[in-house]
């Protein structure tokens, strides 16, 4: 049984655990339930997201709070990019909507650094968004876990 404070797959990452932990990442983030995604991170957690720089899971849970209380329909998919030891490197779009009704799809690269028990103890993150057209959405499945047909980045030619 693992520790309460254990998350596997753990470092150092091979080519499928790296995948792994991506995926889990992504299906995380696309519950978008703060008090679960923040437990993924060390206590002392440190990120750099866009212009904030969050430092511990509580900044982190109430930074994921606002975010998901601001970007509504929130739709993500993570793909792999590189992985050494503790490290993985990922790349991302996720499209969603503000209370307007104006559609986004922002893109972005993240540098993840992981303790010895598989928790996310650095994220460093770069984020652009495009607004879109609703017409120009291409995330579609219902809020929660991408299913596992769906297309990835790559295959979207994202």
């Amino acid at each position: 049984m693992n520790a309460p404070e254990q998350r596997p797959p753990l470092p150092p990452f091979t080519a499928e655990t790296a995948a792994q932990k991506v995926r889990l990442a992504e299906d995380g983030w696309n519950s978008r339930d703060p008090d679960r995604v923040a437990l993924a991170y060390t206590p002392d957690t440190v990120w750099r997201n866009r212009a904030e720089f969050p430092v511990g899971r509580a900044q982190a849970r109430a930074f994921l709070q606002r975010k998901w209380a601001r970007e509504l329909d929130y739709r993500l998919i993570k793909e792999l990019w590189a992985f050494a030891g503790n490290r993985i490197a990922v790349r991302f779009a996720y499209e969603w909507h503000d209370d307007g009704g104006h559609w986004f799809r922002s893109y972005g690269n993240e540098n993840w650094e992981f303790d010895a028990a598989g928790l996310m103890a650095r994220r460093f993150a770069s984020i652009n968004d495009l607004p879109i057209q609703d017409a120009d959405r291409q995330f579609h499945w219902p809020l929660g876990r991408r299913p596992d047909d769906h297309p990835g980045l790559s295959d979207l030619g994202l």
